[in-house]
């Protein structure tokens, strides 16, 4: 092996550990957002800080949707440690897949006129969380309510009346059936000047497919990669020659 060869190993290798250092050291300052309460009270809850300000979030473990997963946590970091560039304030911003509300709750905290859907039985749970964690607290009364993708999004959301900043999406590709419902609904609700920010863990090869499937209808820019979470994130909007035609 030539002294190039030899320079160019121990860089890339030296690029490694640098990147799992950053990556080791993000993880650690999101994780450390979540709390325990030292004292449980006849309903349980976790506890998160996003602005200076202590959320608290109810779960249901009987629902996958009523769970909060690490992807959500990423988001929100991202959201409260970027707003110079994605100024939340006054924004226009639907959540796809809200859970439990922990990123619609941190968009409201940020300024956010939010819109926080999921399904029918979620939104009992995502209603309760929503309104503890943000009534007194923010400018805007977030909005609660239902959404099947793929089904009546246009009659929902008319375009005439409905124009988001941005579409907010944390984990809500994994294995079921309504992928293809999910990209023609960020495909609808993405106009000209929206902006997608979606954080995504990768579990399957399913989540990878979808990717693939979805740069071929947005332009696709990746922010966060944290492999000890198995979790990216991404930026996304819509192509130009799509945006002249929508």
């Amino acid at each position: 092996m030539d002294t190039q060869q030899s320079n160019a190993r121990k860089e890339d290798s030296k690029t490694k550990e640098e990147d799992a250092a950053v990556d080791a050291e993000l993880a650690k300052a999101i994780m450390s957002r979540s709390f325990h309460p030292s004292i449980l009270g006849p309903e349980p809850w976790e506890g998160y800080i996003f602005s200076d300000l202590e959320i608290r979030i109810k779960e249901s473990t009987d629902l996958y949707g009523a769970v909060l997963w690490p992807s959500a946590m990423v988001l929100c970091h991202f959201l409260e440690t970027n707003h110079d560039e994605h100024n939340m304030m006054d924004k226009n911003v639907i959540e796809l897949g809200a859970g439990t509300g922990l990123v619609s709750i941190v968009s409201s905290l940020l300024g956010a006129k939010v819109t926080s859907t999921d399904l029918p039985d979620v939104l009992g749970n995502l209603q309760y969380n929503v309104m503890r964690n943000t009534k007194g607290r923010c400018k805007y009364i977030p909005l609660v309510t239902e959404l099947f993708w793929g089904q009546e999004v246009e009659q929902r959301f008319p375009r005439a009346t409905h124009c988001f900043d941005y579409i907010l999406a944390a984990d809500v590709v994994y294995s079921h059936p309504y992928l293809e419902e999910l990209m023609d609904t960020f495909d609808y609700l993405c106009q000209e000047n929206t902006q997608i920010l979606w954080a995504m863990r990768f579990r399957l090869d399913k989540e990878n497919r979808f990717v693939d499937r979805f740069r071929q209808r947005f332009n696709l820019e990746e922010l966060y990669n944290l492999p000890s979470l198995s979790i990216k994130l991404y930026r996304a909007w819509r192509r130009d020659e799509r945006a002249t035609t929508s």
